[in-house]
């Protein structure tokens, strides 16, 4: 290599070193600030409530010391819909991020592309046409995620899929969902009715530890599954020539990620219906916070959980008139103005797709 080549090469490796150091460290930031607001925030909602109780007696309750009544409220009340919350907040929010990393659009979320509402309309049917119980109406939301994101890929695929292709199909495949969920619900009796608005919203509440379980075995096997992934998922990001180039075969990736990001859609919306807005808001708050365009698929679940554990303990405890809702309906609140940003602010030449 000549002379000049060499001394130039040697700042730009600098800088580019300098700039990765900075970028792991404000990433290392950010999943300490973010795990000390889960941290926080989940002793609140375990210490809060219409029996309150204070840090010493928080902890000692935690640690096995507590009297039957503390006990009661925060091991079998209190805990579990908190255990349940973090695991659904990070289901969703791994989901998102995979879904908007290959695809490479920032609508394309479970919820928008109408495969959490697969999820609503299987249970929503099985609950009201077929009479399943907790379990069956459970197992029927999970399949209905599945088999509506296999429609959506089929419909979408062209000798391979496209990212604008598969949103606009699944955004067509969310609104019909959306009908049968309506004609679903117009034909039910009032309190059959009543029973599947988990289903249509989202709620935390009700946890079993029973329930709990079978959450995180399924994450316990998606989990890794997600770390094996993201090497590929970082060659896809940089395109599918490149990625080929490199040796990974686009399009069994792309496959290989969608699956696994059905599967943790599926799997949070079997435990607790569609929470809104979730998984479309945590990776791109993540990806802010971080400040790159990586994956930053450990800061996008913390930010999942946060959301989901602060929308839980809001719906319980922050409303007016000791008004008591579903958490699906706060995450609805706190997305839907994100959506129509992203929509007012994206794209403003108002060309491509």
């Amino acid at each position: 290599m000549p002379t000049s080549l060499r001394a130039d090469a040697a700042p730009l490796a600098t800088v580019l070193t300098t700039a990765r150091a900075r970028n792991r460290r404000r990433e290392r930031l950010s999943i300490l600030w973010l795990s000390i607001g889960v941290v926080l925030v989940s002793a609140l909602s375990l210490a809060v409530g219409a029996y309150s109780l204070g840090v010493p007696d928080l902890l000692r309750t935690l640690f096995g010391g507590g009297s039957p009544s503390e006990n009661f409220i925060v091991l079998t009340l209190r805990l579990p819909r908190l255990t349940l919350a973090v695991l659904v907040g990070v289901a969703f929010a791994l989901s998102g991020a995979l879904f908007q990393t290959v695809l490479r659009n920032p609508l394309a979320s479970p919820d928008i592309i109408g495969v959490t509402g697969g999820a609503s309309a299987a249970a929503v049917f099985g609950m009201l046409v077929l009479g399943f119980g907790s379990l069956g109406t459970s197992l029927a939301a999970f399949a209905g995620a599945l088999i509506v994101a296999a429609a959506i890929y089929l419909l979408a695929w062209r000798g391979g899929v496209v990212g604008y292709r598969f949103v606009l199909i699944g955004v067509g495949v969310a609104f019909m969902v959306q009908g049968l969920l309506s004609y679903l619900l117009s034909r039910a009796e009032l309190r059959n009715a009543q029973e599947a608005l988990l289903w249509l919203v989202g709620s935390v509440s009700g946890a079993r530890w029973d329930d709990i379980a079978v959450v995180a075995l399924l994450l316990v096997v998606l989990l890794p599954v997600v770390a094996l992934l993201s090497g590929r998922l970082r060659a896809l990001q940089l395109g599918d020539e490149t990625a080929t180039s490199l040796g990974v075969n686009a399009e069994r990736s792309r496959l290989a990620v969608l699956a696994v990001a059905v599967g943790l859609a599926a799997v949070a919306t079997a435990a607790v219906g569609p929470l809104a807005f979730v998984a479309f808001v945590a990776a791109p708050i993540a990806r802010r916070l971080v400040g790159t365009g990586g994956l930053a698929l450990i800061p996008a679940a913390l930010v999942g959980v946060l959301i989901t554990i602060v929308a839980d303990f809001a719906a319980q405890h922050l409303l007016p008139g000791d008004l008591q809702l579903p958490a699906g309906i706060i995450t609805g609140a706190i997305g839907a103005p994100y959506l129509l940003w992203l929509l007012a602010t994206s794209n403003k030449s108002g060309k491509g797709a």
